[in-house]
C-alpha cells in the first residue's frame, strides 16, 4: 500500500474516533512531532507506524482489524478498569475493601458512562 492511502486510512479512523493529535500521542506513546511528521508524508520508524495502527485498530497497511464498535468497547474498558481501581484503592485506604462481584459492577457502570454517558466525550482523553 502507499504512504498516502496508509496517511488517509490513519487520518479517517483518527477523525471517526474524534481523537486529538495530543491523546493520540499520549495514548500511544509516540511524540506529537512524530506524529505531525507522519500524517505529513514524512518518513518514521515502522515501530511507530506499528504503534500507531495498533492502537486505532488497524493493521500496518491502514486496513480496518478492529471495528470502531469493538476499539471504543476496548477503550472504554481499559478507562473504566482504571477508574475501577480509584475506587477501590480508596476503598482499601478507609480499610473497606470491595468484593469482586461489587468492583465488577463498578466497572460495568463506567463503560457505560465512558460508551453512552456523561464521559462519552472523554473516552478518548489521555
Amino acid at each position: 500500500m502507499q504512504r498516502s492511502k496508509l496517511i488517509q486510512n490513519v487520518q479517517q479512523r483518527k477523525k471517526a474516533l474524534n481523537i486529538t493529535i495530543e491523546n493520540l500521542a499520549k495514548i500511544s506513546g509516540i511524540g506529537t512531532r512524530t506524529l505531525n511528521r507522519f500524517f505529513a508524508g514524512e518518513d518514521v520508524r515502522i515501530s511507530t507506524v506499528e504503534k500507531l495502527t495498533e492502537v486505532l485498530g488497524l493493521d500496518l497497511a491502514g486496513n480496518e482489524i478492529m471495528s470502531l464498535e469493538d476499539l471504543q468497547k476496548q477503550r472504554a474498558n481499559i478507562k473504566a478498569r482504571f477508574m475501577a481501581s480509584l475506587v477501590q484503592s480508596t476503598s482499601t485506604l478507609e480499610m473497606q475493601g470491595i468484593e469482586k462481584k461489587n468492583l465488577n459492577k463498578i466497572i460495568n457502570k463506567f463503560e457505560k458512562q465512558f460508551l453512552e454517558g456523561e464521559y462519552r466525550d472523554r473516552l478518548w482523553v489521555a
